[in-house]
């Protein structure tokens, strides 16, 4: 198959992400991109402000190919939203992981209800003998102390295990591998 024809598959994790009034439950899409789809995603992961001029120069396409592209993929879902990378611990925020055992078959009504905090960063469900993380910003230890007790007066949580991250070596959602070849 030609390059101009190779199609990768990408896989995509939906967390529970507010959209509207709406939330999503936790699945995970396949979807099939080409290599331009891939590389405007890259180009786009690296700096979302240029101009789709810019944008077209650097993916070897029109301008007219790049917005119908850029628009598609927003359409589709894939493009969730442009933001800034910020540096919450410039603005004093901590990180806290926080490990959630739930009891009684709730754990996507719970990981909903702990998802509408605007402090909660990531919610997963995961294997062993924990049910969910959580991954958590906060400017005080009191902060992180009341979010712990409001997460344990929560029907159906058990348990809660609570780590302060001391160090954070990387934290980057984006996915950068160099060239998107």
């Amino acid at each position: 198959m030609s390059q101009a024809t190779h199609v990768t598959d990408l896989i995509i994790e939906i967390n529970i992400y507010p959209l509207g009034s709406k939330l999503l439950d936790r699945c995970q899409l396949i979807e099939e991109l080409d290599e331009l789809d891939r590389k405007l995603l890259h180009e786009l992961q690296r700096n979302a402000r240029r101009s789709f001029r810019e944008l077209a120069g650097k993916v070897g396409a029109s301008v007219a190919t790049v917005i119908n592209r850029v628009r598609a993929l927003e359409e589709r879902g894939i493009i969730l939203g442009y933001s800034a990378i910020i540096d919450l611990k410039r603005l004093g925020y901590e990180t806290a992981v926080i490990e959630l055992v739930v009891s009684k078959g709730r754990l996507l009504d719970v990981e909903r209800e702990v998802a509408k905090n605007p402090m909660v960063h990531q919610v997963y469900d995961v294997t062993g003998e924990t049910d969910a993380i959580i991954i958590c910003k906060f400017k005080s230890r009191g902060e992180l102390s009341q979010f712990v007790k409001s997460l344990l007066a929560m029907p159906n949580v058990e348990r809660t295990v609570t780590h302060l991250v001391l160090t954070t070596v990387k934290e980057d959602s984006r996915i950068l591998r160099g060239s998107p070849d």
